[in-house]
């Protein structure tokens, strides 16, 4: 219900320059507030920091990974609520 789940458009594009986007279905409104809880999360909380960091561990030179650990992380925020 949610929509959490990441999408990208590869119309004749490889996976390398494909970016991964958060998915157009679920609640608009309650996946943009969960995405807005990630953000803060992964700086502010200690544990939401580490979980963060420990997903990007020597991937961050892949592109969009971080918007594909946040939305991770969103989706732990959701289960957790």
């Amino acid at each position: 219900m949610a929509g959490l789940d990441l999408s990208a458009s590869r119309s004749g594009n490889t996976s390398e320059t494909a970016v991964p986007v958060i998915s157009k279905r679920g609640k608009a409104h309650l996946r943009y507030m969960l995405y807005q809880a990630a953000l803060i999360a992964s700086t502010r909380n200690r544990l939401f920091i580490q979980y963060y960091t420990r997903k990007l561990d020597g991937r961050q030179q892949e592109r969009g990974i971080k918007t594909k650990m946040k939305v991770k992380l969103a989706a732990k925020l959701l289960v957790i609520a």
